[in-house]
């Protein structure tokens, strides 16, 4: 189905405003089929993310810090995210070696459990995006790439570049 089908929506400022509303509606569909998948696992996105960082640095542990860095959403509460695992059983804190002010995070072998017991469901995600061939796959990622790669605005002032997102389109 397309955007405008989607949202009932006929007509748009731009197709940069298209974009926008297109890649914002793309991810409330992805994010909703996650939701599912983690759902049967009584685990969040969020959840899970920290997990596979966990999992990633395995067996050295993270900082809080570190673990934040590495998110996929950034403004995600991590130290609350980690005593939520903790409390499951799937990671463990310990003090510091040599500061004790510091907290080191590692994934415990229920966590590495839970991830292999997810690893199909999450994988079946993949079902998602089948549609397109490795090539197209290939130049979304290149586009999103892309888009990432210009700074966000600083202020409630737009940005020069995106002025032209407000601009009417040239013919």
């Amino acid at each position: 189905m397309s955007l405008e089908e989607d949202i009932q929506q006929k007509s748009f400022g731009s197709e940069y405003h298209k974009v926008i509303l297109n890649i914002l509606h793309t991810q409330n569909h992805l994010v909703a089929g996650m939701a599912e998948v983690f759902k049967q696992f009584d685990i969040t996105r969020q959840q899970y993310n920290v997990l596979r960082i966990l999992k990633g640095r395995y067996p050295q542990p993270a900082s809080v810090n570190l673990i934040k860095e590495r998110m996929l959403e950034k403004m995600s509460d991590s130290s609350r995210i980690v005593e939520r695992l903790r409390i499951k059983g799937m990671i463990r804190r310990v003090s510091g070696k040599t500061d004790k002010r510091s907290v080191d995070i590692s994934i415990t072998d229920e966590g590495l459990e839970l991830l292999q017991k997810m690893k199909e469901p999450v994988q079946s995600l993949e079902n998602m995006i089948s549609n397109l061939t490795m090539e197209e796959a290939r130049q979304l990622n290149a586009l999103l790439d892309k888009l990432r790669a210009v700074p966000l605005p600083e202020d409630e002032n737009l940005s020069p570049a995106l002025e032209h997102v407000n601009q009417p389109e040239k013919i």
